[in-house]
Parts: structure tokens; sequence; C-alpha cells
């Protein structure tokens, strides 16, 4: 069982930057891969960005390439999601997730755990 809590999320004007962080419970936390994800209101759910396990290896939704950055930290069982240049259309719940499986893992139901999320509100 892996419990997931986010914090980092917030109120920024367009063009800012935020830092989510994504901490985890658990001695397995490094051979999980773990993904970020986000929901608008009125939306469904939809991939951001993954880190795998060992290498750390990312893959990112057209959306945040280029804008966003997601890395780990094992030792302190913590994913982070670097956001910059935001823009309000970035406006969302931003939920991490671990999973146990590999490979490119864009899907909701690739992941066995979720976090509660934090809100991220960019203003124009």
């Amino acid at each position: 069982q892996v419990q997931l809590v986010e914090s980092g999320g917030g109120l920024v004007q367009a063009g800012g930057s935020l830092r989510l962080s994504c901490a985890a419970s658990g001695r397995t936390f490094s051979s999980y891969t773990m993904g970020w994800f986000r929901q608008a209101p009125g939306k469904e759910r939809e991939f951001v960005a993954r880190i795998m396990t060992s290498g750390g290896a990312t893959y990112y939704a057209d959306s945040a390439k280029g804008r966003f950055t997601t890395y780990r930290d094992n030792a302190k069982n913590t994913v982070y999601l670097q956001m910059n240049g935001l823009k309000p259309e970035d406006t969302a719940v931003y939920y991490c997730a671990a999973s146990y499986y590999s490979g490119l893992l864009l899907g909701l139901r690739d992941y066995n755990y979720w976090g509660q999320g934090t809100q991220v509100t960019v203003s124009s």
C-alpha cells in the first residue's frame, strides 16, 4: 500500500511558476513509476507527465512539453512537478499517482494509487 500526499498548489499569475510535491509513504517508493494528472472543472482527468523508476526516464503530454519538468528524489520518497510559464488553461486539480507497472502509462487505469490532489489556479 502506498499513500500519496500532494502539496505546493496555489494561485499564480500567468507566466509564473509553481513546484508541486508528492510525498509517498512506504519503503518501496523507488520501485514505482510516478505520474502526474490534472482535472479541470467539467473535464476528464488527463495525463500530464510520468517518471520511471531507476534512471528516471520521463514522458510528457504535449501541453506540458517545454514548460513542465518532473523529477524524483527516491531518498526522500518524493516526486516533483516543476511548472513554468503557467497559463490560465493549466488551472486544474493536480494529482500524483503511483504505478507498479512499466511502460508508457498514460491512462488512469495504469496507476494503482492516487493522491488527494492539489489545486492550481492561474489567473490571466
